[in-house]
């Protein structure tokens, strides 16, 4: 099973009107007004997976700072899982510590979401260090919800997006909340590379990382690097589809054998969200 763990999808009026939301949503402003950006509907993901022969994408809204904008994208999202069962996993966003944040993960998950994310720390203006503290982590266990939460390294150039998230912030709100399987996007702002610290690795066992935008920032020599530090098993395979397609990310892995190819891919995904409940294992 190939499995693309990061996608963005966006509902064909807000498509339209982009412009009017953005001028009360900065990040959303921010990431729509650059070069690279592309909107993508459901539609098209399908069709995009297809093309290159994946199986399921798990797609996801942006996440607005406003809660009426989440669940307006969260609507979208249960509506085009419906319709595409068998390509699509559903994840909702929210405004994380919001008054209203327990209402929606279990309006959401009645309507077959599977996961939170991808959450931004500073584009929402959350406070990680103190999100133990809500009832976040109860509902997350309840439901069996993993958590996919944006990250970014704090060294190189800029670029729109880039936020200044210290990772010792997103180190506590993983030792807080050690029982949720947390993935960090873009191969966690180079937390990944933390795991040689035996007391990080221990403390991240319910880690992963994906590859979004991955292309744009590292050596394809990255995943000889995760390979030697022992954690291949944790990377899952993710484009941030519409903003690089599948193939893009095709001679990055080609360092990778075909078992381990294969585990990138999507075995690895497959692992955790079968035991999640979100897919059924199939060997």
């Amino acid at each position: 099973m190939k499995i693309d763990t990061h996608i963005h999808i966006t509902p064909p009026e807000l498509i339209r009107d982009w412009k009017k939301i953005a001028e009360k949503e900065p990040y959303f402003k921010l990431l729509s007004e650059t070069p690279h950006n592309k909107f993508a509907t459901a539609e098209q993901v399908v069709e995009h997976l297809q093309s290159h022969q994946f199986d399921k994408g798990v797609v996801f809204g942006f996440s607005f700072q406003d809660m009426g904008l989440c669940r307006y994208v969260n609507d979208y999202t249960m509506e085009m899982v419906k319709k595409y069962p068998e390509e699509l996993i559903g994840f909702m966003t929210f405004r994380a510590g919001h008054k209203d944040m327990i209402q929606e993960i279990e309006r959401c998950y009645k309507g077959g979401l599977r996961g939170i994310g991808e959450l931004f720390p500073e584009g929402q203006h959350m406070d990680l260090e103190n999100l133990h503290k809500t009832e976040l982590k109860e509902a997350a266990i309840a439901y069996q919800l993993p958590i996919l939460l944006h990250a970014n390294e704090l060294v190189g150039h800029d670029y729109a997006g880039k936020t200044s998230i210290a990772l010792k912030s997103i180190e506590n709100f993983i030792r807080h909340h050690q029982e949720i399987p947390i993935i960090l996007a873009h191969f966690g702002g180079g937390l990944i590379f933390y795991e040689l610290m035996k007391e990080l690795k221990e403390a991240f066992k319910n880690v992963y990382y994906d590859t979004a935008a991955g292309v744009f920032l590292y050596d394809r020599a990255i995943y000889k690097v995760i390979r030697e530090i022992g954690i291949l098993e944790k990377v899952f395979f993710g484009t941030d589809y519409p903003l690089l397609p599948i193939s893009r990310y095709e001679p990055s892995l080609a360092d990778l054998t075909k078992e381990e190819k294969e585990q990138v891919m999507g075995q690895n995904a497959q692992k955790l969200f079968e035991k999640c409940g979100i897919l059924k294992w199939k060997k």
